[in-house]
């Protein structure tokens, strides 16, 4: 679907790239994509509602009816240790590999087999329930479009592979319609992940659009139905931000480079833990869950706050650390940078799961942290700090700056010029930073066993 094709020779026309959509054919996949969206963001609401309630009822709940008063300090170990064991498992016995590896970065290519959904939807919901340092956007984008070229594929076996490719690309955009605050911040990542440019990209993105806006109704309409939300990164209340000055344009020169500092070495780290842990999968993957539990109870001992600031994604929790920001010190904010970092370094390493969230947590945390020091308010430097830490983890700059501003309302409008100016210094000094990709088919060590 490149737009980069030879335009023929001189004096021949150009081809018409919209020809497609002129066609009888696409009208009718435009029919599918709406189809298609009511079913896969049905699916993708009832998976984000099981993580939702597994995550207080194996934190919270579970060790009350076991006989606990509350939960017990050591509770995160055994917690992630069956999260390691079942993560690992599936990694190592189902088919596929459960989904991409996250240390990699966020995966949009390729849309699953069906015999490998199992394993990507039990690593995922062991990763994400049971305290990891990951987040649901790569299990739903995976799920999303492997079901529904599944789905198409039960109806019409022979559906050509360019078809398939774009109705695994609504698959995806209707999974993902709602979950990063509205259906256009979805359709940016997906679109700047996969790279689809040029002439094509309105044919593409057009049936994706339309299933991200039908799964966005879709789940308007079951949260009205059952009370649970519709699981979308919103921020209930926001501190008023002031026109950026110039001390803050400076302040986003020194947040994106620390941003692509911290970022670029919790990758790194990451990857390097990567290869050891894929040769023992099962083990290596239990000893990593153990290592964010304890992290997560260092923390909550060493500053008082609770162990879930530490584990999981972060999503549910940056608007109360927002809101109550003033409760946490400079050295706390400090000590959770930290933490959380390892976790979500050693999570990358071994999990299942988009880095995205806790990607933002991080940058958002880091930005109160220095919201302490002068010149620079509290909004400005949460956003400044969502967007650095964002692009690094993610390299997708327009989606980062999206991701900072957007989440903030009409705040977002104040601060996007300091986002932006922050978003490309952390995406230029993480580029230099990193070493260059290594074609990962002559890197043994780098390869999931396959189907056991």
């Amino acid at each position: 679907m490149s737009a980069d094709r030879p335009v023929g020779g001189p004096g021949e026309p150009a081809p018409d790239s919209f020809a497609l959509v002129r066609t009888r054919g696409y009208v009718g996949l435009l029919v599918m994509a709406a189809a298609l969206g009511v079913p896969i963001s049905a699916a993708a609401y009832g998976f984000l509602a099981l993580v939702n309630e597994l995550q207080p009822w194996t934190y919270t709940d579970l060790p009350r009816t076991l006989g606990f008063q509350s939960t017990p300090p050591w509770w995160p170990l055994p917690l992630l240790a069956v999260a390691g064991l079942l993560v690992g498992a599936s990694i190592r016995y189902l088919p596929g590999t459960a989904g991409h590896k996250p240390a990699e970065g966020l995966s949009t290519t390729g849309a699953p087999k069906p015999r490998e959904l199992p394993g990507i939807f039990i690593a995922a919901v062991a990763t994400l329930a049971l305290g990891a340092v990951l987040g649901p956007e790569a299990p739903l984008i995976a799920l999303g479009s492997g079901a529904a070229i599944w789905l198409v594929r039960l109806l019409k076996p022979d559906l050509p592979e360019q078809a398939g490719a774009v109705v695994g690309a609504t698959g995806s955009f209707a999974a993902v319609s709602t979950l990063l605050g509205s259906p256009i911040t979805g359709a940016f990542l997906l679109m700047e992940a996969s790279g689809i440019g040029g002439p094509m990209l309105g044919v593409v993105l057009v049936p994706g659009l339309l299933a991200a806006g039908i799964g966005s109704l879709v789940f308007i309409g079951l949260d009205s139905w059952t009370g649970l939300g519709t699981y979308s990164l919103a921020l209930p209340e926001v501190p008023h931000a002031d026109r950026p000055d110039v001390a803050e344009f400076g302040w986003a020169l020194v947040i994106g480079l620390a941003a692509a500092l911290v970022g670029t070495g919790i990758r790194r780290l990451a990857l390097l833990a990567q290869p050891h842990v894929e040769r023992r999968r099962v083990t290596a993957t239990v000893l990593m869950g153990l290592a964010v539990a304890g992290l997560a109870i260092a923390f909550a001992e060493g500053t008082g706050k609770a162990a879930t600031d530490v584990l999981y994604s972060g999503q549910a929790a940056m608007g109360p650390l927002l809101a109550n920001s003033a409760d946490y010190s400079v050295g706390t904010l400090t000590l959770l940078v930290a933490c959380k970092g390892l976790a979500y370094c050693a999570s990358l390493s071994a999990f299942r799961g988009g880095p995205i969230f806790p990607a933002m947590f991080l940058g958002a945390t880091g930005g109160i942290a220095l919201s302490h020091l002068p010149g620079l308010e509290l909004t400005p430097a949460f956003a400044m700090g969502i967007g650095g830490m964002s692009v690094t983890m993610l390299g997708l700059p327009l989606t980062s700056v999206l991701l900072a501003t957007l989440l903030l309302g009409s705040q977002g409008l104040t601060v996007m010029p300091l986002v932006i100016v922050t978003v490309v210094v952390a995406y230029v000094v993480s580029k230099r930073l990193s070493p260059p990709p290594a074609d990962a088919s002559q890197d043994p060590a780098r390869k999931e066993p396959m189907t056991r």
